[in-house]
């Protein structure tokens, strides 16, 4: 082979890497398109080859076949609309749908009373105690003290469920110690002395609760709350005693009298009709019982204002939607605590 047929037209003029010969009339533009001397001439990329089509049918062709989109004319958007700048910008407001607000919330906004009164179980279980409390009280101080100590172990644990504050083991034994030490004191000094007796351990039972409030380290607002939880409970179970300090006439007219009135104002009447009817009850049973004890027509006055401090109690124990619990504690004890100065004062007025 010789030199010129080595290297004519170029020195790889012979190779065909696709094992294709062209000629040069192969490098001819197509009719229509720009006149270059060869394919790598166009440096923007103008010149493109026609799109590959695949013919056949293959698993993406038979089950994602593409969906023809009609094509949407064009739409100008519409103008906006003025405001009704008299009307509310929103829609009425729901209940149904807010999880955090409370029952007694709840009962506010759509106009109902957000109280639910102790039922017919809790009144039967404070006339219970309020029998106890009147049959016991002919028999003695010690006979007496029996049902007192149920009364006043009660009367500090609902207060506490009663403000929320549960579980407040530290508060109730406190309050509950504070009325057994005013028991212990009225039965030392006797009847007579009933007032300091009771007085005086009132008085260090909040100086006590005070000092503790002030040794906590739960934040201002906590002490505060806890303080008059602690000194309310206490108070409540130490005016209890006044049973213990009354006399034994009056102690059976004013307990028959509050257990009587309890029972009727759950019935279901009307609240004013209820809370008359229980009066009522209340007077009635206080002058039977008063003609039998000796205290006459008397025992008629002392039966209502017993049953009037007894419903207040009754009304305190049904706050804001309180729980079966606090029913069953302070809805059965408030009554009788309540009641309980009220007849130590009717009694040495009319005994």
């Amino acid at each position: 082979m010789s030199d010129q047929q080595s290297y004519e037209g170029g020195p790889y003029s012979g190779y065909d890497p696709y094992g294709q010969q062209r000629t040069p009339g192969d490098w001819a533009p197509a009719p229509g398109q720009p006149q270059y001397p060869n394919p790598y001439a166009d440096p923007y990329g103008t010149q493109q080859a026609p799109a590959q089509q695949w013919q056949g049918q293959t698993w993406d062709t038979q089950n994602h076949a593409r969906v023809p989109v009609a094509e949407q004319p064009y739409q100008q958007a519409p103008a906006p609309q003025p405001v009704e700048e008299t009307g509310p910008a929103f829609g009425p407001a729901t209940l149904a749908g807010n999880a955090r607000i409370t029952d007694a919330q709840r009962a506010r906004l759509e106009g109902r009373s957000p109280v639910i009164e102790p039922g017919i179980q809790p009144a039967a279980l404070t006339a219970l105690l309020g029998a106890l409390l009147a049959v016991a009280a002919p028999l003695g101080s010690y006979a007496l003290v029996v049902p007192l100590v149920l009364l006043q172990a009660v009367t500090a644990a609902g207060w506490f469920r009663l403000n929320g504050m549960w579980p407040a083991r530290q508060g109730i034994a406190l309050a509950f110690l504070g009325g057994l030490v005013a028991d212990v004191a009225v039965l030392a000094a006797g009847r007579e002395h009933a007032p300091a007796a009771i007085l005086g351990p009132l008085g260090i039972w909040v100086l006590l609760a005070l000092v503790l409030q002030l040794r906590s380290h739960a934040s201002p607002d906590e002490r505060m709350y806890g303080l008059m939880a602690t000194v309310a409970s206490s108070a409540l179970a130490i005016l209890a005693t006044g049973f213990l300090g009354a006399s034994a006439h009056a102690v059976s007219v004013g307990a028959a009298a509050v257990a009587v009135a309890v029972l009727a104002r759950a019935l279901p009447m009307p609240t004013p009709v209820s809370v008359v009817v229980s009066l009522l009850a209340a007077a009635g049973t206080g002058l039977a019982v008063g003609n039998l004890t000796g205290l006459g027509t008397g025992g008629a006055a002392l039966g209502a204002g017993a049953a009037v401090c007894g419903l207040i109690g009754h009304r305190v124990a049904g706050y804001d939607y309180p729980s079966r619990f606090v029913h069953f504690t302070a809805g059965v004890a408030l009554p009788l605590a309540a009641a309980a100065p009220a007849v130590w004062l009717l009694g040495r007025v009319f005994g």
